[in-house]
């Protein structure tokens, strides 16, 4: 089964941004995200992009250059993803530190997680915490 076996994650969420670049800059500089990949066409739009964090991926590109998952998602808003972090305070102050829009700083929650919540230049909302449920196949 994908995901089991190499490190392979089986889920990647896939967002569209107007622009993809400045994307990729704040998810590596104020959220930690580790370039993969990649793909620019020849007028410098981001065709593919693959950026890790832990043992999970995200996969982005350029809103607007056509095919098919362009035009799935033409009209779409905003997209929330969340992701497990060991340290929630050092990772929010990285995102300070870097300028992000934090919508709700590190909190405890109730069901045992600290997270926090951040806001993209494009308005996706990024949460980061500590709550990483043990999936049961």
């Amino acid at each position: 089964m994908a995901g089991t076996v190499g490190g392979r994650p089986s889920i990647f969420p896939t967002l569209l941004y107007g622009d993809a670049k400045a994307a990729i800059r704040q998810l590596t500089e104020a959220f930690g995200f580790i370039e993969a990949s990649v793909y620019e066409g020849e007028d410098g739009t981001v065709l593919h992009a693959e950026l890790v964090q832990g043992n999970g991926a995200v996969m982005l590109g350029s809103r607007g250059r056509g095919g098919r998952f362009d035009e799935a998602m033409k009209g779409s808003t905003h997209t929330g993803v969340y992701v497990v972090v060991d340290d929630v305070d050092t990772h929010h102050q990285r995102a300070v530190d870097h300028g992000a829009e934090i919508l709700m700083p590190p909190t405890d929650q109730d069901y045992g997680s600290r997270d926090y919540m951040a806001r993209d230049l494009e308005g996706n909302i990024w949460s980061f915490g500590t709550y990483a449920p043990e999936i049961q196949a």
